[in-house]
């Protein structure tokens, strides 16, 4: 086709300047050619156009729904690992807990034996000793016994806990009656 417009072009100059000119008439081909190619170009693009498209919708939504899974699975191994790392802390600050609060009861109760403040179970042993020290002198004096002296208010058991063990009072040994 080259060819050919240069033959054209170099038979005359004169012409080209005509309406009816062969080398008018070679753009002209060449230009119609041009034209019916992309026509053709377009109508094949969109008989498989369509065909394309469909199949790219089917890879995209495939890839979509493997990008899930893969995604949701990761998701569930992060959570299962958060989960299992916040009971092993939950656990240790727990533990941590109990040692500062045993360490804390530990010091008031020492504290307080230092100042001469008796425990629950002291004060309790003494309340029993008393009662048995009324009984004796009830059977020795004669009177009908009266009545046990009361026990002193149980205590929030977390005094009771914070109370150093000691061991119980020593009963006084019987005395024998007077006859």
């Amino acid at each position: 086709m080259v060819k050919k417009v240069q033959k054209t072009a170099g038979k005359s100059t004169k012409a080209a300047a005509g309406s009816n000119s062969p080398l008018s008439g070679a753009i002209r081909d060449s230009a119609q050619q041009i034209w019916l190619a992309g026509l053709g170009a377009f109508s094949k693009a969109q008989e498989e156009g369509g065909k394309v498209f469909e199949t790219l919708v089917k890879e995209g939504l495939s890839i979509q729904r493997k990008t899930q899974s893969v995604a949701e699975e990761r998701i569930n191994e992060a959570t299962s690992r958060v989960s299992h790392m916040a009971n092993d802390i939950s656990s240790k600050a727990q533990g941590q807990w109990d040692k500062l609060e045993n360490i804390f009861e530990e010091r008031v109760a020492k504290a307080l034996g230092k100042l001469g403040v008796p425990a629950a179970r002291d004060v309790e042993a003494l309340v029993a000793r008393i009662d048995e020290l009324g009984r004796m002198v009830q059977e020795m004096s004669g009177l009908t016994p009266a009545k046990p002296a009361r026990k002193p208010a149980a205590k929030p058991a977390a005094k009771a806990a914070a109370a150093p063990r000691k061991a119980p009072a020593r009963k006084a040994p019987a005395r024998k009656k007077a006859a």
